[in-house]
């Protein structure tokens, strides 16, 4: 899905519905893709592995695909994931639609969906400066429906003003998840960046508490990263601060794009450095990036 209209997305707000939509159409188009072999059909099967017993193979699978696929139970099939969105008062930029949290709830939206359908279990947390909302790891329907309630919720709220804590926030995870787990997180990553080091201190909590993490940055690549406003006068305002800049964007251009390109340099290397998936994730483009992206780690986990 392209040019996406966030405004409609929004006032629709039905997550659970558009979100087995946007997946349904993206499940149709893999095979054509390299996850050709990804059982979302088969969410309680595997591949035989030559050598092993035959026991449980199940023949009906073998009839209808001609492959052999194994029986799995239900210990072997489930992945934990933890979904965390930023709702600091960055993440309601651009404010006519709440733009990067509307896309977050609905890039959240289709990843529980996508694990329903694998019978995976999932949490939700919404943070700014401390937890808002933790639901627990489950994969009963129920649950799943309560996450596409709640980001219905987060969807529709106006804009708070509200600081951001990533760092914080991701230390409580951490020390709060017993189980080895995938920590999908969507944020901006607007905290500290004149000093990177505290968020990574804690994303590394949760790397060396045996945990894998997928790294969302939400933004609005053409106005936050490559600053394309109509040359006219604005008047800026730092969502969470308040602070506000008189300027004409030609005036701030120059400075403002070197001090981002070198944030998302630093994000990028680090990322790398402490081997977390760093995915861009631009508002105005679709969701199949986000699914493909997750996928790719949930088979790594496998």
């Amino acid at each position: 899905m392209k040019n996406l209209d966030l405004g409609k997305i929004r006032e629709y707000g039905n997550v659970e519905l558009l979100a087995k939509q946007l997946v349904e159409g993206f499940i149709t188009g893999l095979h054509k893709s390299p996850f050709h072999g990804f059982s979302v059909e088969f969410a309680e099967h595997r591949l035989y592995n030559s050598g092993e017993s035959t026991r449980h193979i199940d023949w009906k699978v073998y009839g209808k695909t001609d492959r052999l696929f194994v029986k799995r139970y239900e210990e072997e099939t489930n992945l934990r994931c933890h979904l965390l969105i930023d709702t600091s008062s960055s993440m309601y930029y651009p404010t006519e639609n709440n733009g990067k949290l509307t896309f977050s709830c609905m890039a959240a939206g289709t990843l529980a969906n996508l694990m329903q359908r694998q019978r995976d279990a999932v949490s939700l947390t919404s943070f700014s400066d401390k937890i808002e909302v933790q639901l627990p790891v489950k994969s009963t329907p129920g649950h799943i429906h309560n996450i596409y309630l709640e980001l219905e919720n987060l969807m529709q709220t106006s804009q708070p003003n509200k600081a951001t804590s990533v760092a914080e926030t991701l230390h409580l995870i951490a020390d709060k998840i017993n189980k080895r787990s995938l920590v999908v997180i969507f944020s901006d990553m607007f905290e500290r960046m004149d000093d990177v080091n505290v968020l990574f201190s804690a994303l590394q909590h949760l790397k060396h508490n045996k945990h894998e993490v997928l790294l969302f940055h939400v933004t609005d690549q053409k106005t936050e990263r490559e600053f394309e406003f109509e040359e006219r006068p604005y008047e800026f305002t730092d969502l969470e601060t308040g602070e506000k800049v008189r300027a004409q964007p030609s005036q701030v251009k120059e400075h403002y794009q070197s001090a981002i390109k070198d944030f998302y340099k630093e994000l990028k290397l680090r990322c790398g450095k402490y081997k977390i998936d760093f995915i861009e994730a631009d508002i105005n483009e679709g969701f199949d990036h986000i699914m493909t992206s997750f996928l790719i780690r949930r088979l790594k986990m496998k």
